[in-house]
């Protein structure tokens, strides 16, 4: 299981590059926009859990998503866990194994790869 300190490490990296993007796409005023940056966030985890088995974030801190049941983790399982995750608050309910509400709910694990 992927620990605390290597999740955050990650979130940190990952909301760093939404917000990079953030800043280059929707700040023409220089003004940066909370929600395009959530969005952002939550599109780029979308895109690379399926595609690289994790976000840029989680990559880098040796981390993987990967299904509960073995295979492929699909499209539906990103969407689901992305989208809670840009919630926020699903993230920070954890359960005995250091699972995220967002995971259960996806169906998903974060390993250390």
């Amino acid at each position: 299981m992927g620990r605390v300190g290597r999740r955050i490490g990650a979130l940190v990296i990952d909301w760093a590059l939404a917000y990079g993007a953030g800043v280059l796409f929707f700040s023409p005023d220089g003004v940066v926009n909370g929600f395009a940056v959530s969005g952002l966030f939550v599109a780029l985890q979308i895109v690379f859990i399926p595609t690289i088995g994790g976000s840029i974030g989680h990559r880098l801190f040796g981390l993987r998503v990967v299904p509960l049941q073995r295979g492929w983790v699909g499209l539906w399982r990103p969407i689901v866990r992305s989208v809670l995750l840009g919630l926020a608050i699903p993230a920070l309910v954890w359960d005995s194994d250091q699972r995220g509400f967002h995971d259960k709910v996806a169906g998903t694990v974060l390993i250390r790869s």
